[in-house]
């Protein structure tokens, strides 16, 4: 059975008329016969009853119709999702973020793009920065905002800003009475972490790494407001970026003078793929607004 089948016996049974069916789908009369004979004979069962030069559709040409009908309209749909999907000016966006850029970075990016195209619709997913990756590269995503802490092939990132990262402890902590550290004098702190797959626990490995020391991890989450929280309760201290969900009356922040804390955050996507018109202008849309914030 054949697509165009399904498209000739619809405009005959709508049409109930061989001669005028032929017109509208500008075929030849004796070649829509057939497609329909042979649609028949598929089928096993005849669609028409014909008297004469008079056709009308029987019980099973009526119940055939009825799942015919309602199978273009889901073919139709699908196009005009499609459709819609890839306009830029009403189309859909998967978008994949970290965990810390949906507190205020992403939130703001999104409302501000729909401010301006406000047909667009975004599919949102939020994960950690290896899952994002993976994302990614299974076309699970078209777009996503990650940190650059490592390297996957295949996938190309534009840089959008830098980040800088903090020190955060309790304000009980004796640390608290400094504005400036060097890492290296938490070596000895017990140290919350973020668990491993997110980019704030690389670029953690890193730091100390550099610093000389391996951190004291004593417990590992996935949410900074969680990690703010054990912070607070002078569970340990941790490195996190200065986010508006850091309660500043009970954690203090001291910028670290060494080595250099912070992280590159930028927009990615996958290379070769195609990728849709809404969401090419996204993408030139958050380089040129982060570039001008």
């Amino acid at each position: 059975m054949e697509w165009h089948q399904i498209q000739y016996f619809q405009v005959v049974a709508s049409t109930q008329h061989f001669t005028r069916a032929a017109e509208l789908l500008s075929v030849s009369q004796p070649a829509l016969s057939r497609s329909i004979a042979k649609l028949e004979e598929e089928l096993g069962v005849k669609l028409f009853d014909r008297k004469g030069r008079n056709i009308s559709l029987n019980q099973y040409g009526k119940m055939f119709l009825e799942r015919v009908e309602r199978s273009i309209k889901e073919i139709e749909m699908g196009v005009q999702e499609i459709q819609d999907s890839i306009h830029p000016d009403r189309g859909t966006i998967s978008l994949s973020f970290l965990h810390s850029l949906g507190v205020s970075f992403v939130p703001k990016l999104v409302s501000s793009f729909q401010g301006e195209y406000p047909s667009v619709k975004f599919r949102l997913n939020q994960a950690s920065s290896q899952h994002v990756l993976e994302q990614l590269d299974a076309g699970e995503t078209e777009v996503a905002l990650v940190s650059f802490d490592q390297d996957q092939a295949g996938i190309i990132r534009q840089p959008l800003l830098r980040e800088e990262l903090y020190l955060i402890v309790s304000i009980h902590h004796p640390l608290a009475k400094l504005d400036e550290i060097d890492l290296q004098l938490i070596k000895d702190e017990p140290f919350i972490a973020f668990k491993n797959g997110y980019g704030l626990r690389t670029i953690t490995d890193q730091l100390c790494k550099e610093a000389e020391f391996i951190p004291q991890v004593v417990f590992e989450g996935d949410e900074i407001g969680t990690v703010a929280g054990l912070v607070a309760a002078k569970l340990g201290v941790s490195l996190v970026p200065d986010l508006t969900i850091l309660d500043k009356s009970k954690v203090k922040l001291i910028r670290i003078i060494h080595p250099i804390c912070e992280r590159t955050i930028g927009i990615a996507w996958k290379e070769g793929r195609y990728i849709s018109p809404v969401t090419k202008r996204f993408i030139e849309y958050v380089k040129n607004k982060v570039k001008m914030d």
